[in-house]
């Protein structure tokens, strides 16, 4: 393993690993242990009792936070005709007219979201290979395919900061939660509306502990473990 920077050491060093923070303590160390020049988008993850093998066991949704995410959003719109015209009215940063969707096919990906109007689903279908990976692939389920009437809503959601997770292979939910410049109470709530998606969005399948573990983190800072039972009531 690389020898971690002086900066992450001293870091590091303010976080006891063997505790289990509250939520307001946890946060509060986060605007400790920033260590970049820039402002760090602050980040939870969540390991969760379930089987993500089992299809009566995803976990995903989408959740607005009530804070933002504190940056710019870049909406791309899979739209024609007079869906396009809504879709820029109402604030998209780029229509994927067919040359758009070539560039997308050769690997470009300069947007933060990706919305479609179901008509457009043919062609975004091709480009899977390239927008899976990245998590942009529009789809139905994440509410990033709908009608024509719907796109000023989602557009004017996904630049106010809309959030859209699920659980990984691991068993894992990553979530951004905004930035370390927010206010400790600002955190807070954007904290408090995901876990409450995620309490709404257990399987009936699941037995036992649902949420096994909360950590909260920085970019490029260390991991501060929160305690779940505290975080999820």
């Amino acid at each position: 393993m690389a020898k971690r920077g002086r900066k992450y050491q001293e870091a590091a060093a303010k976080v006891d690993r063997s505790k289990y923070y509250t939520r307001d303590e946890a946060i509060a160390l986060i605007k400790e242990t920033v260590t970049t020049k820039f402002d760090p988008t602050v980040e939870v993850h969540l390991r969760l009792g379930v089987d993500p093998r089992k299809a009566d066991q995803m976990v995903r949704d989408v959740v607005v936070l009530p804070h933002g995410l504190g940056k710019t959003v870049r909406v791309l719109v899979f739209a024609q005709g007079e869906d396009a015209r809504l879709a820029e009215e109402a604030g998209a940063d780029i229509i994927a007219d067919d040359d758009v969707i070539a560039q997308i096919q050769n690997g470009w990906t300069e947007f933060d979201v990706a919305i479609a109007v179901p008509a457009m689903m043919g062609k975004v279908g091709r480009l899977g290979r390239v927008l899976g990976p990245r998590g942009l692939m529009p789809n139905p389920r994440s509410g990033t395919v709908a009608p024509g009437p719907d796109l000023p809503r989602l557009i004017q959601e996904a630049k106010a900061g809309r959030v859209s997770y699920r659980v990984d292979r691991t068993g894992n939910i990553h979530a951004p939660l905004g930035k370390a410049s927010f206010t400790p109470a600002q955190l807070r709530e954007n904290l408090q509306s995901l876990l409450d998606s995620v309490k709404k969005a257990r399987p009936s399948t699941v037995k036992g502990t649902y949420v096994r573990r909360v950590t909260l983190a920085n970019t490029m800072g260390p991991g501060i473990r929160v305690d779940a039972v505290e975080a999820m009531l």
